[in-house]
């Protein structure tokens, strides 16, 4: 056997999985064929064996399925997928009901199929470390747990005790599992728990799992029972207003559940494997699996930082500017532990930057999820000021100011002076070119885009921009910055709105430019909601105000000018400064935008916007409306690779759904076009160009870029 060792010793069998030239445990196929192998020497010496012990000769228990294997499957693979999930489920099943105790001895994480593996044990011990993950994250990348979980977790905690740790995918340490009845027992270290597991066998000769018991009962009752009856005849209402449709996987979990629960153990399994089996060749499936667990293992590894720099540790990190941006950076830091100044103009408004901090941590005061004395730590890392020197040894200063070039040059100017030996400034510009905002440093080489999303203490994604003069180190430094504040960095190239603000752009301006020809504004909304955008076009340009946009607008037509070129504005972009300048309507924050927001009611959209724009005549299509909305923002990631802003997939995808909300179902920005399929992505584009004009025009150098980037597995 290749993955696992096979060893009986006074009547214990040992059971060890330990996958050669890999970290980790996998249910690789060599895995899959030694199980059958070791089940069958476990039957052989069945006389000889009074128990049997499950464990790990890796540092983690299990990691789960073999996916760079998932993604290489076709749809014809899935009655093959059946079968064998189906054989590895019959030795599952044959060491279970062998008659002799299993017990697992969880020596680290075991999520997914791992999991699976540590419940074949009738007695189960994980090492009481907190940091320790546990659980069945499938429906994340698509799946759902097809190795007994869905059947075994519904008959451990009853279908409603299940739910969050299925449906959800919420996972837990050892001492919760513990709380759950999951675990039996924790151990202190590897020795006492193949002390506790030997003990158990010891103790109790014979085993069996609740459910194989004559007199077991669901936790909470089946189907049947009228109660929860009454729940599930609205669970999956409440899960398609969750997944719009989009995600198979939560409603295949669901459905494997209840029809698990109301039949025979060994028909739920084979149930919970015609769903998976199904599932695992779907494209969902493949886009989550790629972006999920790929590309966000690829950033959270230091995928696009420079190599052979040493790690960066900041302590003390200054901001200009105690605005919303300011302020949310500043309890970004100063709750990761770093010493955070904070200057504004004037004490006032630091002192207000500063507050926001208060008002974040307060509610998990009241909750008593933070102590005062935490929050009051936490508070004191920040010091507002409206002295420059008081930046004075700073690491990193960020720049945080409004969105004028001469403003930012100014308080560059200023604070550079205070950096510490080797420090490097740093803009959270969304829009305007690094390259030229360098041009106000002393060493531009150290001056770096760190562009933050809002709200910074909810927006987990950081887009960090490289200058032309920009040096490795100071993206390394970068990168390991915003990784200190637990948050997940892409590095792009140098342009107008960089990658996220640039494609977000193409979004908000195809739903403005639609509104323009004549589409219904509700058309428009909804159609973008039901194609996976978290918000519609029209709504988001009011959130981030309309009047921004047109400043943009204006200050792009001066660039251009400087340079000696004419800037020609999409019709999108005429539209919201027709709004904005005609009709003045700057957006939320004016009180009105696209949207009307009376006092103590829900907003809803400006009535005028149907006698303004709406074309009654006008024939359009659901489907031309979603395309538009996300072909048009996956273009754009391609011209973006084409030109060499962005440099890597797992950038454009992470960045895409982290930033700017892309659909998760479709992996991501670009993900989605490998997912509908090059030449048919190709094909439609053409289409909608002809249709609907040049933003869908994809040329050589960015249908070469797309075949570059495709993944390969």
């Amino acid at each position: 056997m290749k993955t696992i060792q096979y060893e009986l010793h006074q009547g214990v069998a040992t059971i060890t999985f330990d996958e050669p030239g890999s970290p980790v445990n996998t249910m690789c196929a060599d895995w899959q064929r030694d199980m059958s192998t070791v089940t069958g020497l476990v039957v052989r010496d069945k006389a000889l064996i009074k128990g049997i012990i499950l464990a790990s000769a890796k540092s983690t228990f299990f990691a789960g399925a073999d996916l760079k294997g998932t993604m290489r499957l076709q749809p014809a693979d899935a009655p093959r997928v059946f079968a064998e999930i189906e054989q590895l489920k019959k030795n599952f099943r044959t060491l279970e009901t062998l008659g002799v105790p299993v017990v697992s001895c969880i020596n680290g994480a075991a999520l997914g199929g791992g999991w699976e593996v540590a419940l074949v044990g009738h007695h189960r011990i994980a090492l009481d470390d907190p940091k320790i993950q546990l659980g069945l994250p499938e429906i994340t990348l698509g799946l759902i747990p097809g190795a007994s979980g869905i059947t075994k977790m519904t008959r451990l905690l009853g279908l409603q005790g299940a739910q969050p740790y299925i449906l959800e995918s919420r996972l837990f340490n050892p001492r919760q599992a513990l709380e759950l009845g999951l675990v039996h027992e924790l151990a202190p270290d590897a020795t006492t728990m193949r002390a506790a597991a030997e003990a158990f066998i010891a103790t109790h000769p014979q085993a069996h799992h609740p459910w194989d018991a004559k007199d077991y009962k669901m936790p909470g009752g089946t189907p049947a029972n009228p109660k929860v009856a009454g729940m599930l005849s609205v669970a999956p209402a409440m899960l398609k207003q969750r997944t719009r449709g989009l995600y198979p996987a939560p409603e295949a979990a669901l459905a494997a559940m209840v029809e698990g629960a109301m039949v025979d153990y060994e028909t739920a399994l084979r149930i919970e494997s015609r769903y998976l089996a199904h599932l695992i060749v779907s494209p969902v499936a493949k886009n989550m699996i790629n972006t999920f667990f790929f590309h966000m293992n690829a950033v959270k590894g230091g995928g696009s930082r420079p190599k052979d720099f040493p790690k960066f540790k900041p302590t003390k990190v200054g901001i200009l500017g105690a605005g919303m941006m300011g302020a949310g950076i500043a309890y970004a830091q100063a709750s990761r532990g770093i010493d955070t100044v904070l200057e504004d103009v004037s004490l006032e408004n630091a002192e207000l930057g500063k507050a926001y901090s208060q008002r974040v941590t307060q509610p998990r005061v009241d909750k008593g999820r933070m102590s005062v004395v935490e929050q009051q730590a936490l508070l004191a890392r920040i010091l507002p000021t409206d002295h420059a020197k008081d930046l004075a040894g700073c690491q990193l200063i960020i720049e945080a100011v409004y969105e004028a070039r001469d403003v930012k040059a100014q308080v560059t100017r200023e604070a550079e002076e205070q950096l510490a030996r080797g420090g490097f400034m740093a803009s959270n510009t969304s829009t305007l070119p690094i390259t030229s905002l360098a041009q106000a440093c002393k060493r531009p080489e150290k001056f770096i885009g760190i562009h933050f999303f809002s709200p910074v203490d909810k927006m987990q994604l950081v887009e960090i921009i490289r200058g032309q003069k920009t040096d490795d180190e100071t993206v390394a430094r970068a990168y390991d910055y915003v990784q200190a504040l637990g948050k997940l960095p892409i590095v792009v190239n140098d342009s107008r709105g960089f990658y996220t603000s640039r494609t977000f752009g193409t979004y908000v301006m195809e739903g403005a430019a639609m509104l323009g020809e004549g589409i219904p504004a509700p058309v428009i909304e909804n159609a973008a909601v039901q194609a996976g955008m978290p918000v519609g076009p029209l709504a988001v340009l009011d959130e981030t105000a309309l009047s921004l946009s047109v400043h943009v607008l204006d200050q792009t037509r001066a660039d251009f000018k400087a340079e000696g070129r004419v800037y020609e504005p999409s019709r999108g972009e005429l539209l919201v400064e027709r709004m904005v300048k005609t009709l003045k309507r700057g957006g939320r924050a004016a009180g009105a935008g696209f949207y009307d927001y009376p006092p103590g009611q829900r907003k809803h959209l400006w009535p005028e916007l149907k006698g303004l724009f709406e074309d009654p005549k006008l024939a359009w299509e659901l489907r031309d409306v979603k395309d538009r909305l996300l072909y048009r923002q996956s273009v754009e990631t391609a011209r973006c690779l084409a030109e060499g802003v962005l440099t890597s997939a797992h950038d454009a995808n992470i960045g895409s759904i982290f930033g700017i909300g892309f659909p998760a179902w479709t992996g991501g920005a670009l993900q989605f076009i490998y997912g509908q399929g090059i030449d048919a992505f190709e094909q439609r584009c053409d289409v909608l160009a002809r249709r609907f004009g040049p933003g869908f025009l994809l040329d050589g150098a960015a249908r070469d870029a797309i075949r570059r980037f495709q993944p390969r597995y």
